[in-house]
């Protein structure tokens, strides 16, 4: 269940409008104070380019929202400072056409909001982190949300083009 909670998280800050801000922050590492030192050290040795970095901390866990080579990235960690995965906005071209077919028939209707690309943490044992995941096995996963005039959802791309219905925003 724990597996599955830290899955949750990574995620939550897709339908929270991860960048709304559009990456105007400044570079002072804003709020890094409330970021614990061990995903600070992790951070700044990982990601030594990133530019405009903003932590924001929750009761969840840490997410570190930064530049990368003129992309927009979100890389998340637990309350303890273990990276946990990273995220970034992609094009919806990206995910894998037959994916894309699929999405286009099940969900007549609903018109392609925002793609997120999240890449979890990779252990040489899955059985450890996300070994109660979803997608345990896969190197990255894309989100994309739909959103049709009464509601709007997330539905999880794998990288064999599965589309599976994964949250319900609103």
């Amino acid at each position: 269940m724990k597996k599955v909670f830290i899955t949750a998280i990574l995620v939550s800050g897709l339908s929270l409008g991860v960048f709304a801000d559009g990456g105007k922050k400044g570079n002072d590492n804003s709020n890094s104070s409330a970021a614990s030192y061990t995903a600070l050290n992790q951070f700044s040795s990982d990601y030594k380019d990133a530019k405009n970095v903003v932590w924001k901390v929750d009761g969840n866990c840490q997410k570190a929202e930064f530049v990368l080579e003129g992309k927009k990235v979100t890389a998340f960690y637990s309350l303890t400072g273990e990276f946990l995965g990273l995220t970034q906005p992609v094009d919806y071209k990206t995910i894998p056409a037959d994916a894309q077919k699929d999405i286009a028939a099940s969900y007549k209707g609903y018109t392609v909001g925002e793609v997120i690309k999240l890449e979890p943490k990779q252990e040489r044992d899955v059985t450890d982190l996300y070994a109660g995941s979803a997608f345990k096995n896969d190197a990255v996963v894309y989100f994309v949300d739909l959103k049709s005039a009464k509601e709007e959802i997330l539905v999880r791309v794998t990288p064999d083009a599965d589309v599976y219905f994964f949250k319900q925003v609103k």
